[in-house]
Parts: structure tokens; C-alpha cells; sequence
């Protein structure tokens, strides 16, 4: 009879050992379930930085501008896009503005001249005829009999800033593939005489046989067409000012007129 009382006190003994010891399993359990908790929601901002599941909403990054060329990279890239002419007595150069190889150049140039004879940079050699002309922004375009096997026509640029870096490939005195440097030193520019207005101002050295030619900005871009020099000496010497056709106004129709003063 004793044993009973002595059973029944270790039934309750275990019983109240069982009861901690779960409880103690409850706690860990919620002490473990809440870490799950906190794991779960850093895995899930975790994959939504890097991209992972529905990433929140980020702004665009700014287009990072294309860089600009050294002077050497300017001529590898557009070398190929200019073009000596012979038009009579009169030497100008031009540039390849399409994929056709339609030139464009200097009205002057090639202003009352019966033939028209062109040199592409790898040596081919073609006549060309007039197929759209601008005197009052003394401007051309040439089609020619025949292209070079490979047409490297050169990319069309756009606004410019005074200050900017420029760079002048053309044919000055006969000095084929000339190439000069400078800035931008004014815009909206009137020619000596006032005939020709819209221009850009340039200090890169250009003289008698540079008309036509393409003036680029830093990344190789057209921006102008070569026109024409200030010449207060009246020997036409480069005196540190020369003007070119916007390539917008360049590749325009605005009428007739009467050019400004040539190189």
C-alpha cells in the first residue's frame, strides 16, 4: 500500500518533468520560428536588391555620353569619308555623306566647272556630276560614276558649343589628307563680306583647297562644311578665322544666293 502513494508521486514527477521539458522545446520552437521569421525577410529584400523574385522599382542610370577620340582616331574613323576634287582649276575637297556616296562639298568648288573629278581615299578615281546645289549656303552635292569597293561614309553629328574641340581634314594647297586641330570660337557668324551667315567661327588652320572639306568634333562627327576664311591680307592666308556651313543648314534647302569668300 505504500507503493501506491510512491507510483503515483512519480507519475507526477514525470509528468511535471515532461511539461518543462516541453515547454522548453515550445520556447526554442518560438525562439527558432522567429529567426525563420527574419531569415525569410532578409532573403526576400535580399533577392529583390540583386534581382531576385519581384525587384523593387529602381531609376534608369543617366546615358553616360560616348567619349571622345584623340585626334589620330578622328582621322582613322573619317580618313576614308573625304575626297580630293578637281573641278578645272579649282581644288576643293569633299566628304561622303550617305551609303550611296553622294559627296558633299563646297558650292564654289565646283561652281561652273564642265568636269568634275574626284580621288576617294583608297586611290579610286571617278568623275562626278552636280546633283543638288545651294550658292546662298554654298553648299553641293555630287554623284559619282564610280565608288570605291568599300564606301566609307562618314557620321553625321550635330549642335556645337563655342569652346568645343574641332578637328579639319582636307586638301589645303594641294597637300592632300591635311589634318588641323582648333575650338570653336564663335557661332552664328557672318563671312567677311556678309554674304554667307549662320557660321561656325573656327581657329583650325585651313587655306586653299580646304573647301568642302568636313570639320568634326571630338567624337569624329560632322558638325560642318568647310567654306571659307577671313582674308583681311587679301593673299588668301590662313589668318587664324575660317567659317563652315552648319552640317544641318548644310544638308537643307534654303534658296539661292550668292557665296561668300572662297578658298
Amino acid at each position: 500500500m505504500e507503493h501506491v502513494p510512491q507510483q503515483a508521486g512519480a507519475a507526477e514527477a514525470h509528468q511535471a518533468e515532461a511539461h518543462r521539458a516541453g515547454a522548453g522545446k515550445a520556447r526554442l520552437w518560438g525562439a527558432g520560428a522567429g529567426a525563420l521569421v527574419v531569415v525569410a525577410v532578409l532573403a526576400y529584400w535580399l533577392g529583390s536588391a540583386t534581382g531576385g523574385g519581384e525587384a523593387a522599382p529602381r531609376p534608369s542610370p543617366t546615358p553616360t555620353p560616348s567619349a571622345s577620340l584623340t585626334v589620330p582616331d578622328v582621322y582613322k574613323r573619317v580618313g576614308p569619308s573625304v575626297v580630293v576634287i578637281q573641278a578645272g582649276k579649282s581644288l576643293g575637297t569633299g566628304v561622303i555623306a550617305a551609303e550611296d556616296g553622294t559627296v558633299l562639298t563646297a558650292h564654289h568648288v565646283v561652281k561652273g566647272a564642265k568636269d568634275v573629278n574626284l580621288t576617294f581615299a583608297d586611290g579610286t578615281k571617278a568623275k562626278a556630276v552636280v546633283t543638288s546645289s545651294n550658292p546662298k549656303r554654298d553648299v553641293a552635292t555630287l554623284k559619282p560614276a564610280k565608288l570605291p569597293e568599300i564606301v566609307v561614309p562618314a557620321t553625321i553629328g550635330g549642335g556645337v558649343s563655342v569652346g568645343a574641340p574641332v578637328v579639319a581634314i582636307g586638301n589645303p594647297l594641294g597637300l592632300a589628307y591635311s589634318v588641323s586641330t582648333g575650338v570653336v570660337s564663335g557661332l552664328n557668324r557672318s563671312a567677311e563680306k556678309g554674304d554667307l551667315s549662320g557660321l561656325i567661327q573656327f581657329d583650325a588652320s585651313v587655306n586653299p583647297g580646304s573647301s568642302g572639306g568636313p570639320l568634326l568634333d571630338a567624337r569624329g562627327l560632322v558638325i560642318g562644311i568647310v567654306v571659307s576664311i577671313a582674308d583681311p591680307g587679301g593673299d588668301e592666308a590662313f589668318a587664324g578665322i575660317a567659317f563652315a556651313v552648319p552640317i544641318g543648314v548644310a544638308l537643307g534647302d534654303e534658296g539661292d544666293g550668292e557665296p561668300g569668300p572662297e578658298i
